[in-house]
């Protein structure tokens, strides 16, 4: 079982945060939120640990917006 980890850990950051803007331009909103639930779902699927997830949502809920 793993850790959640919420510290800084993506290598060239700035880029990926490049890639996914650019991914969403051009989508209406409900179209943009589809993208992000199916990111979401893949990385859940690819991550796998249901602790980890759990953690992660708990983490996500928390955070100010």
């Amino acid at each position: 079982m793993s850790d959640l980890i919420l510290s800084p850990n993506i290598d060239n950051a700035d880029d990926f945060y490049a890639e996914l803007l650019a991914a969403h331009e051009g989508l209406e909103k409900a179209d943009s939120d589809a993208l992000n639930a199916r990111l979401v779902l893949v990385l859940a699927n690819h991550i796998g640990d249901e602790q980890v997830l759990s953690d992660a949502i708990r983490a996500a809920a928390l955070t100010d917006n």
